[in-house]
């Protein structure tokens, strides 16, 4: 993927702080990029795997259509540890984020924690700890289909079949969350289970992206309604049908101009809820 990089998007691998070692991370920097403003970003795969590169075109576009820095961010891999290191590593990367401004480029205003799949589970759990232990302040998140219901009880995710690839996608979920949460009692804890969260106050803004027919449609949707109903205010858009048959298709998906202009212009609306202090 290396090889692929935009020449409007400076692109540069590093190590970032996890909460007990060292983290591969990538650092894309587009042109004229703005100093005010990073967004922290993990990658999907199930908990199973971090491939940074599974990413790298979808980071490459998003860093050149917004104008911002992006950090994308591995984590520890259940074979590894289980639940919570990944989630204890999302918050040690966001703390080590605002702390490394002159490393990273950014004057530390605005972080905004974000990711795809199961790296929208860690986004979502990383503003929950955020708030949960004073800081680091986070400008927004945002949550491209999320896995948020290791209980995997929503209609969508039990409305699965084999003719359009969403069978294979819920028992992808299903196997990751098995080594993620080998222990039953952490399935409804919030920070493994956001959509088990009792306390929304307190949260940034929330960008919620879902596609029509993902397993993972409804549960996305009901934590934004869920978020939305603490009076946090909420983007919620779904997507047209995904690819499910091909390879990341989630990936491939955000890709489309829709799905970055959306982005990219939630991000700039957080500059006017700034300058109006909302």
């Amino acid at each position: 993927m290396n090889g692929m990089v935009s020449p409007a998007v400076q692109q540069r691998d590093l190590e970032a702080q996890g909460a007990h070692g060292k983290l591969a991370a990538r650092l894309y920097t587009p042109a004229g990029a703005r100093r005010d403003g990073l967004l922290v970003f993990f990658p999907p795969g199930a908990f199973l795997r971090a491939d940074l590169d599974e990413v790298d075109s979808f980071l490459q576009l998003l860093a050149q259509r917004s104008g911002w820095r992006v950090l994308a961010s591995s984590y520890t891999l259940p074979a590894e540890a289980p639940f919570p290191a990944a989630v204890e590593d999302a918050h040690a990367v966001l703390k080590w984020a605002a702390r490394q401004r002159a490393r990273l480029g950014w004057d530390g205003s605005r972080l905004v924690t974000a990711g795809i799949e199961a790296g929208g589970n860690l986004a979502a759990v990383s503003a929950l700890l955020a708030r949960d232990r004073g800081g680091p302040a986070l400008a927004a998140q945002l949550l491209i289909m999320p896995m948020l219901d290791p209980g995997l009880t929503s209609c969508s995710m039990r409305q699965v079949s084999n003719a359009d690839g969403t069978e294979r996608e819920a028992e992808a979920c299903a196997a990751g969350y098995r080594d993620y949460l080998p222990r039953a009692v952490d399935r409804t804890h919030p920070y493994a289970c956001p959509l088990q969260s009792s306390r929304m106050k307190g949260l940034p803004p929330a960008l919620v992206l879902s596609a029509h027919d993902d397993p993972l449609r409804d549960e996305a949707e009901q934590y934004g309604a869920k978020l939305a109903a603490a009076g946090i205010p909420v983007t919620a858009k779904r997507l047209g049908p995904l690819p499910l048959r091909e390879p990341n298709a989630r990936c491939n998906c955000v890709h489309k101009d829709e799905v970055l202009d959306t982005i990219a212009a939630f991000l700039a609306g957080q500059d006017t809820r700034n300058e109006h202090g909302a």
